[in-house]
């Protein structure tokens, strides 16, 4: 293969990553968006549900709404804020809440943080970059010498500058703080 069709191929590729990530982040965004609105529903749904039953009176049933959705969107906001887990929203020992309460409250307000939390689980096992890879804004840091590489938008990771190595791991604060 030619040096101008291997850069045509990066080039192609590198295009691919930018636009395959703004794909990603456009579905993030409108599932986010799509997700209160049917939040909504559901709840009004059971809200109409339990009024039919009996099991609540009209008033009864629109005070617990509103009491569920402020909590649930205050819960929301906070791990938007702060990246923080729903734990310390709760600000006391999670042996104090019923687990069964717990599980339906996370469910409804941390959709989100555990796709995320699922995604860099699998980051983290695929943390190890190689040389021709394509790659994302960032450093990488040199496996075999420490060396650093910084991209300031994608591209495709070239071998080390100073050692020649091929295997790279992103640096993050963690490998800063033990560097």
């Amino acid at each position: 293969m030619s040096e101008e069709q291997k850069q045509e191929t990066t080039d192609k590729l590198v295009h691919a990553y930018e636009h395959m990530l703004k794909q990603t982040h456009e579905a993030i965004e409108k599932a986010q968006k799509e997700s209160v609105p049917k939040f909504r529903e559901i709840l009004d749904k059971t809200r109409e549900n339990m009024v039919e039953l009996g099991e609540l009176t009209r008033e009864e049933a629109d005070k617990v709404s509103d009491y569920i959705k402020r909590d649930i969107e205050d819960a929301a906001n906070y791990i938007a804020e702060t990246g923080q887990d729903i734990r310390d929203w709760w600000r006391f020992d999670l042996q104090l809440v019923e687990k069964r309460m717990m599980d339906m409250f996370k469910l409804v307000a941390d959709q989100t943080s555990l796709q995320l939390a699922q995604w860099a689980e699998t980051a983290r096992q695929m943390s190890l970059y190689q040389a021709g890879e394509i790659t994302g804004p960032g450093t990488l840091v040199c496996d075999r010498c420490g060396a650093e590489t910084h991209f300031v938008k994608a591209g495709r990771i070239p071998p080390c500058a100073d050692c020649g190595g091929t295997s790279f791991r992103r640096r993050t604060e963690e490998t800063e703080k033990k560097g």
